[in-house]
């Protein structure tokens, strides 16, 4: 099947609406981890493990089918995404054991590993020509679900009945809804005669390199923190300060991707080569308020922690996102797509994993601000390393004129 002339806004605004579907799926246990802890007796570690657990399904299915989507098409792809996230959900409502969050979780992996890559170039294909924002919609819808999700779990579990169950019944039905837009949408890959179907190795086209290496500096910063509003800030609520509501939690939580949504909008009135500098100093302005929140045991400098540190990271992502997108060979858009995700999510999962298995040797309160200095001190660094490559990259377009 050919791609479009000229495509529909419905498929479109579908094919983004069922990246937010999935994405949703991914942080709904956020604000549940305390019932789940408290009905299973399982301590902080398994936290981390639980959230590793994730991480490496997401990091799996990007290596695994990252490129498919190049050769079989959009649509099968995000089918199969969807399809991941309906079992895990199916596992979240019918098992009620510490395995079953392990494995529920490495499905809700799979299901965004398969969605991000395919999903992200999925939805800028389909953009109508008029549309100037196309990334922007893909990264906000991305960032958007993971938002809502502790957000809406968050005040389930808090004024709801059946706590850790009808939200999973919800996202269910949602993804059902999804799966059936996704068929009404059109496809915008040609197939090729013969296709090559292989695992990913993490490869980039030399004359994506310099811009993909330049963009990932400063994704690791960002998705760190990422990580860290998703598994360590409901932790620092509840046991430094003493915050046991649902709701607060998950809103907290869903603020940082909210804010994600806020830098990557304002951008467009930004001069672009400040991008991906005013990202990192947004994100070391949010690490001095989590530490400092930590530190005093304030819920204010919390919040301030999500807002100054997800705009940051909206901009870092949207930057780093057009600028790969858009200087990618058209057959290889989803493969370098997914690599760079693929860095993005070791940058979530490695050092979660590391705070979760210092807690137990230093204590939350200490490991919550030393991880703080370190993703401030990684963006000073991101910072001037894009700095350089900017001062060369003009350097060589006055050579060439």
């Amino acid at each position: 099947m050919t791609s479009p002339a000229s495509p529909s806004s419905r498929d479109f605004f579908i094919a983004a609406a069922a990246l937010l579907i999935t994405m949703v799926g991914t942080t709904l246990p956020t604000p549940l981890y305390a019932i789940y802890q408290a009905r299973l007796g399982f301590d902080a570690s398994w936290l981390t493990i639980i959230f590793s657990i994730y991480a490496a399904g997401v990091i799996a299915a990007l290596l695994a089918v990252g490129s498919w989507s190049d050769q079989l098409g959009r649509r099968p792809l995000l089918f199969a995404g969807l399809c991941m996230g309906v079992i895990s959900a199916l596992i979240f409502l019918f098992s009620d054991s510490i395995g079953g969050l392990l494995i529920g979780r490495l499905f809700s992996g799979f299901s965004a590993g398969i969605m991000t890559g395919t999903a992200t170039v999925a939805v800028i294909e389909l953009a109508p020509k008029t549309w100037k924002n196309a990334t922007l919609m893909a990264t906000a819808a991305n960032m958007l679900g993971l938002g809502l999700g502790p957000m809406l779990a968050g005040f389930t579990s808090q004024h709801l009945a059946d706590p850790l169950h009808l939200i999973f019944y919800v996202h269910l039905a949602l993804l059902l809804l999804a799966t059936l837009g996704v068929a009404m949408i059109r496809e915008t890959v040609e197939r090729p005669a013969q296709r090559r179907l292989s695992i990913q190795k993490p490869s980039v086209p030399a004359s994506v390199r310099g811009v993909f290496i330049s963009a990932s500096i400063a994704g690791l910063a960002g998705f760190s923190v990422a990580g860290l509003f998703t598994s360590m800030v409901p932790s620092v609520m509840i046991h430094i300060m003493g915050i046991h509501g649902g709701l607060l939690i998950g809103a907290v939580s869903g603020l940082f991707f909210v804010a994600s949504i806020i830098g990557q909008a304002s951008l467009q009135w930004l001069p672009k080569p400040s991008h991906m500098t005013l990202g990192c100093v947004g994100l070391i302005l949010g690490m001095i308020c989590l530490g400092l929140g930590i530190a005093t045991a304030q819920v204010l400098l919390l919040v301030g922690a999500g807002l100054f540190a997800g705009i940051g990271q909206g901009m870092i992502l949207r930057a780093g996102m057009g600028a790969v997108t858009a200087s990618s060979p058209p057959h290889q858009k989803a493969a370098v797509t997914s690599a760079f995700f693929v860095v993005l999510y070791i940058s979530i999962s490695v050092p979660v994993v590391g705070v979760g298995f210092s807690v137990r040797a230093f204590g939350l309160p200490h490991v919550g601000e030393f991880f703080a200095s370190l993703v401030a001190l990684v963006a000073v660094v991101a910072m001037i390393c894009m700095k350089r490559v900017q001062a060369r990259q003009t350097a060589v377009a006055s050579l060439g004129g």
